[in-house]
């Protein structure tokens, strides 16, 4: 444990990971690199070399999950108004990101939702995996 806690720039991935979680993904990474002291450059060589990825891929699937467990199936759907709260620039970006997330447009994933919904009556969809074609 001793040299686990020692290990250099764990504590900025513990906690740029923790902002992030807790933001659930809505955070800009150039602000927590500034907030951090670092460049970009040691902060996304210090999360490849711990967790595998930049911080930008846990923070868009933080935010892509919190994404999809803000929609409700049952109720009209606006994809502008769902893709704004979401923090993503536009309904393209959105509908490319939740493509390169599922296989599925936004509106194939809600019928396959609803379809799912109808077929296993009284199921709530509380965590992953959500129904996919």
């Amino acid at each position: 444990m001793r040299r686990l806690c020692e290990t250099p720039g764990l504590g900025l991935v513990r906690h740029t990971s923790s902002v992030i979680a807790a933001t659930s993904g809505a955070v800009a990474i150039g602000d927590l690199r500034v907030a951090a002291g670092v460049i970009s450059t040691h902060l996304a060589q210090r999360f490849k070399e711990f967790i595998g990825v930049t911080p930008k891929r846990p923070a868009h699937t933080y935010r892509f999950a919190a994404t999809v467990f803000a929609i409700n199936p049952a109720g009209p759907i606006d994809r502008g108004d769902l893709a704004a709260g979401a923090g993503y620039f536009d309904q393209a970006h959105f509908g490319h990101e939740f493509r390169a997330f599922t296989g599925l447009t936004p509106t194939r994933h809600v019928e396959v939702r609803r379809r799912f919904l109808r077929e296993h009556p009284g199921h709530v969809p509380d965590s992953w995996p959500l129904p996919a074609d």
